[in-house]
């Protein structure tokens, strides 16, 4: 199977800030996401424990590709270092979705601290990944075996 590592995807500027800010790119020529900035009129605080918020990435994108789908992340640094994450874990962008990007970000401070996300800010990343699309089969038994089995969590140790 042949994979084309530099699909095209389509992406429409909804924000024209992100001229001057930066467009979504990758920051290393190894960097495996694209930043996302907080496309916020003025900076927004988030409070230790309120609920998470949704702060649009400025942009839209056409994927057009079933065998692509897109992911966003929390960055890194900014889950470890300030306690911001996502709302929802992971946000899946599908590849008919033509909506704004949005980032639905979290305070997760237990100690109370918030957090203060400027305008312009790189809050999130985004990644594209291969998408698989199983042709489901049901079965009264499996046809083969596994060392696991029916072994929930925790049972390899």
């Amino acid at each position: 199977m042949s994979v084309d590592a530099s699909p095209r995807v389509e992406i429409k500027i909804l924000d024209e800030r992100l001229r001057d800010w930066g467009l979504p790119l990758a920051h290393s020529a190894m960097a495996a996401g694209v930043d996302l900035r907080a496309c916020l009129d003025a900076p927004l605080t988030l409070d230790a424990g309120a609920p998470a918020v949704l702060i649009p990435a400025g942009f839209a994108l056409s994927i057009a590709n079933p065998n692509i789908a897109a992911l966003i992340l929390p960055r890194s640094g900014a889950g470890h270092k300030r306690g911001l994450v996502l709302g929802n874990g992971v946000g899946l962008i599908d590849a008919d979705y033509h909506g704004p990007i949005m980032i639905s970000a979290w305070n997760r401070n237990a100690s109370g601290d918030a957090i203060l996300v400027e305008p312009g800010e790189r809050i999130a990343q985004m990644l594209f990944v291969p998408v698989l699309t199983p042709r489901l089969q049901e079965v009264a038994e499996f046809s083969g075996l596994s060392e696991r089995g029916e072994g929930g969590f925790g049972s390899t140790g």
